[in-house]
């Protein structure tokens, strides 16, 4: 029976603007579309879980707007179990997020609302929660205090934890020594470590290099290479699992993550649960927006099956 899966995090409204090109400083320009809906890394992270077969806890704060409205219902829907407290003095989170039309990449500005108030006396408050986890996840768009008391507690209670050091921050090393996984793109790694990733062989060096600071394990996401796993075992890169033509690379990070909680709680390997993880990635890029893009676990099963068909 698979365990369950708390996550620490942030839920914030994404504006998403479709556009050629971004403006430049002092510029106007138009867009292509625009689009609204739910984001944030922990909620799309807690939702790409859940859709993808999780049993997903999501810890978080909401102000007391139309937008937690719009995050209630996205968990609701997707099957995620809320654990949050609502604040009417605050704002529930908003993002302005750029995406170049012709590429799909995209540019990201947050502002978290009252999830940037959550204290380690509101992680302390969901104590049990954490404590009767089988795999707890954390990323950086709340207060790294929080995150850190969190993952503490986690530890302690022989809980697996990972932390998604995103967005880009200083990470103290005792707090890396508290992640049996970290899972950061190429350049939340060289922020980190300081070693630039721009092939397979740069992955390895930055690895160990966090490594060397305490963590379980390395799990770089390289975008379109995949991502490359090391322990001190082994060392082992996974290819992108493909899906078609990538739309919109915005939420790959968090369908990723999600994913590869869910394969760790169900009890697959590491490196079979980052290929889960992929997969669970490779069909949201196909798709526009974040929370909305996460495959439902049909369709991951059927892109790993036809995968191994391949092989």
């Amino acid at each position: 029976m698979a365990g369950k899966i708390v996550i620490l995090g942030v839920f914030v409204a994404d504006t998403a603007y479709r556009a050629d090109r971004q403006p430049r400083m002092g510029e106007t320009i138009l867009g292509n579309s625009f689009a609204l809906g739910p984001g944030g890394k922990g909620s799309n992270q807690a939702v790409a879980a859940a859709r993808s077969g999780g049993d997903v806890h999501f810890m978080s704060r909401l102000g007391d707007d139309d937008f937690a409205q719009m995050a209630l219902k996205t968990w609701a829907d997707a099957g995620v179990t809320a654990a949050v407290t609502q604040d009417p003095d605050s704002f529930t989170g908003a993002a302005y997020i750029f995406v170049e039309e012709a590429t799909g990449n995209n540019a990201i500005i947050v502002c978290p609302g009252a999830a940037g108030d959550i204290s380690a006396a509101d992680v302390e408050a969901q104590r049990d929660l954490i404590e009767g986890a089988s795999v707890f996840v954390t990323q950086l768009e709340q207060p790294m205090e929080a995150a850190r008391r969190a993952l503490e507690i986690a530890r302690s209670s022989g809980v697996r934890t990972i932390l998604n050091p995103a967005p880009a921050a200083e990470i103290p090393a005792q707090m890396l020594a508290l992640c049996d996984f970290v899972t950061p793109n190429e350049s939340e790694t060289e922020g980190i470590t300081g070693v630039p990733v721009k092939t397979l062989g740069d992955a390895g060096a930055a690895a160990d290099v966090l490594l060397s600071m305490g963590v379980g394990a390395a799990l770089i996401t390289l975008g379109e290479q995949g991502v490359l796993y090391k322990d001190r075992e082994q060392s082992v890169h996974v290819p992108a699992v493909v899906a078609g033509p990538a739309l919109e690379t915005t939420g790959a990070g968090d369908a990723f993550n999600g994913g590869f909680a869910t394969a760790l709680a169900e009890g697959k390997d590491p490196v079979e649960a980052v290929r889960f993880g992929c997969a669970v990635a490779g069909i949201s890029v196909t798709r526009a927006g974040t929370a909305p893009s996460m495959p439902s676990r049909a369709e991951v099963d059927a892109l790993l099956a036809a995968e191994t068909s391949k092989d």
